[in-house]
């Protein structure tokens, strides 16, 4: 393929919370970009993420859940999903296979017949059925949408993958390289750590704490010895919650500390010192001052 061939464009994941979304994006690119639980809307911003090859770019736009809002936070997530669909040059619709096409996937379904950007079916988790089981299930999505591929992988062995690229890649518009080879995040290495002491968070706590959360960086700088200094803040709701997350003489924080510094490290490839506090900004995540103030910004 010439130069004049290369090709280039965005690309959005879309899709009902949970369905693996976040390891689809973190298989592709190789590296831990987007956070991973097994709580549904672990994925609160868009988070974009760049593949690059020697005849292509794809920029990978990771989108928050689709889901009924019960908060303004809520209404940012679902207002920032949907907006993408009109923005990107392909849709991915990702689906779990071990789950029936429900009520959200329809209204996924109902605002793609509203946009003329090509999607493609990407039937996630095929490593949890039986192949007999594959074809009555996409049977179902293709009687309600005319998709341009269907694509069944594995995002968490990576089966199928590669060829998910390949037709990703014959998609694509020619166009230039939007960002260096080397690559492969827009977002500042703060809003990364950010989002791993979040990640901690919603592995180690339960109920209504892992949503009720946020995390600030009041202060990341280097010290002596080339150690990285980050305080960071995680905004709670109430004092309650405040309690569990710092936990018996403070045994919680220091564990989500521990957890979280050891992918930090990882990130910078810098010793860390994390220096973690809890505060309560009670119902935060319906003011839009500190929706603004902890970077959930609707016209971004």
């Amino acid at each position: 393929m010439g130069k004049n061939e290369y090709k280039s464009g965005f690309v959005t994941i879309i899709g009902r919370p949970n369905v693996g979304k976040s390891t689809l994006l973190n298989q592709i690119i190789g590296q831990k970009i987007a956070i991973m639980s097994d709580k549904p809307q672990t994925t609160r911003n868009k988070i974009q993420a760049v593949y690059t090859t020697e005849v292509g770019q794809v920029v990978f736009i990771d989108t928050p859940g689709i889901h009924k809002p019960k908060n303004k936070l809520g209404d940012f997530m679902v207002h920032l999903a949907l907006r993408t669909l009109m923005e990107v040059d392909l849709v991915l619709f990702l689906t779990d296979v071990t789950q029936k096409l429900g009520p959200g996937d329809r209204y996924i379904i109902e605002q793609l017949n509203h946009i003329k950007t090509p999607v493609f079916l990407v039937v996630n988790k095929i490593d949890q059925v039986h192949p007999d089981d594959l074809l009555p299930y996409i049977d179902e999505y293709r009687s309600l949408f005319s998709f341009k591929e269907i694509i069944p992988i594995s995002a968490l062995q990576g089966n199928n993958v590669t060829t998910l690229l390949q037709q990703i890649l014959y998609m694509l518009p020619e166009g230039p390289q939007y960002y260096p080879a080397d690559q492969i995040t827009d977002h500042p290495e703060q809003f990364i750590i950010t989002e791993l002491i979040r990640e901690k968070v919603l592995h180690l706590t339960r109920e209504e704490i892992p949503h009720s959360i946020a995390v600030v960086i009041e202060e990341m700088d280097e010290r002596e010895n080339n150690t990285i200094y980050v305080r960071a803040v995680i905004y709670t709701e109430r004092d309650s919650q405040k309690g569990i997350l710092i936990g018996k003489k403070g045994s919680m924080l220091k564990e989500i500390g521990k957890q979280a510094r050891e992918d930090i490290e990882n990130l910078l490839g810098s010793k860390i010192f994390l220096d973690l506090w809890v505060k309560v900004k009670r119902d935060w995540r319906n003011q839009e001052f500190y929706l603004r103030n902890f970077g959930y910004r609707k016209d971004e």
